[in-house]
């Protein structure tokens, strides 16, 4: 198993499968007249320092990104097909907030992570590299730890964490996934992928997608995030109605035309030729594969998040993903909770800010670390 890592420059200012109400596939971003959005893709390099494998058996890696060279670290665990990557923006927030260290993980079957066994997503599995991961890193000694999880990852920091797989965990901190909420959407979840393109023309046009579907509202975010979830076909795909493709943000997909005579067949012959020189991209990870799994993730996940003793904060889109176990919970202040309205399912990327000071708040509150001297607190 083998991690890589990425860390930050601190002088730069740098799914689950997605839930019902994250990705709205039939919403629009309107730009003004003359106005032309960048969708080129951004260099990790620019919020990153390194990028790594960590070694943690003997043919496995796994892709890890730091940052910071004091304090507690925060392990950042990103949702269902995303990546490390995902965390790029709010990295580089937070470490101009708080003195910390930042570890962001590609996951099993995600990224850059290459392990024997890249379809056991379980969360049992997927838990034990988290500590494996840390205990390659850091030795028998760990450095405090605060785990962070957005979706599927947010659900794989409670399991690790019930599971004392880190055994310096200081606290606990879950975005954007809920027990009722998650299982809920699980039916729909099929349907959800399928209508996503399969393949996308460039790695501009997979961000254009990403952006205008309103995946990730964030455009910064999005032209760094969006390289860790797609990747080169291995194979040209040509033949008819086989994928949808993106360009210039638009769908399309093939048609047959009965009635245009010779010239459109002719042209279409043409059409089917390029697409075969072209290097199509799609996503790194079939999700729809990983579905036995999915209510493994999230089931009694309630439960076992407030059975974690460690101070807990749980960041939301929306209060109506909570569900009757945390609401009573939270009344009885087992955990401390922040609702960041205005935000898409991608709560970390469209709003790196937001999310970076409740938890810089979270943490000085709890005395795990201090804000940066002359931050404006």
């Amino acid at each position: 198993l083998s991690a890589r890592c990425k860390q930050l420059h601190l002088n730069l200012l740098a799914s689950r499968p997605p839930m019902a109400g994250g990705l709205q596939s039939g919403s629009k971003m309107r730009m003004g007249p003359g106005r032309k959005r960048d969708f080129s893709p951004l260099p990790w390099s620019q919020y990153f320092e390194t990028m790594e494998d960590v070694e943690v058996e003997n043919d496995n890696s796994k892709d890890i990104s730091s940052s910071g060279s004091h304090g507690p670290v925060l392990l950042l665990l990103h949702g269902g097909g995303h990546s490390a990557l995902s965390w790029a923006v709010f990295t580089a927030v937070i470490c101009s907030r708080i003195h910390c260290r930042v570890v962001a993980m590609d996951l099993r079957g995600h990224g850059d992570t290459k392990v024997k066994n890249s379809e056991d997503l379980s969360a049992e599995t997927m838990a034990k590299d988290i500590g494996k991961v840390v205990e390659a890193l850091y030795g028998e000694t760990p450095p405090p730890i605060l785990i962070i999880g957005h979706s599927m990852g947010g659900a794989i920091a409670v399991h690790t964490a019930a599971a004392n797989h880190v055994p310096s965990l200081l606290g606990l901190c879950v975005i954007d996934v809920v027990e009722g909420t998650a299982m809920d959407a699980l039916n729909s979840m099929q349907n959800f992928l399928r209508s996503r393109p399969k393949t996308f023309k460039s790695v501009e046009n997979a961000i254009e997608w990403s952006v205008k579907s309103g995946q990730i509202r964030n455009v910064e975010s999005a032209r760094v995030s969006m390289v860790g979830q797609v990747k080169k076909c291995e194979e040209p795909l040509s033949s008819p109605g086989v994928s949808k493709s993106i360009n210039e943000g638009i769908i399309e997909e093939e048609e047959d035309e009965e009635d245009e005579g010779v010239s459109n067949h002719k042209r279409k012959k043409e059409d089917d030729q390029e697409v075969k020189k072209e290097s199509l991209f799609t996503w790194r990870i079939e999700l729809s594969k990983t579905e036995k799994y999915w209510e493994g993730w999230f089931k009694g996940l309630s439960s076992l998040f407030l059975s974690c003793s460690v101070p807990k904060l749980l960041l939301l889109a929306g209060v109506d993903r909570l569900d009757k176990d945390l609401t009573i919970g939270q009344m009885q202040g087992k955990f401390q909770m922040q609702v960041l309205p205005q935000c898409g399912h991608a709560v970390h990327e469209d709003a790196p800010d937001k999310v970076a000071d409740a938890l810089a708040t979270f943490m000085v509150r709890h005395k795990f670390t201090e804000f940066m001297e002359g931050f404006p607190w």
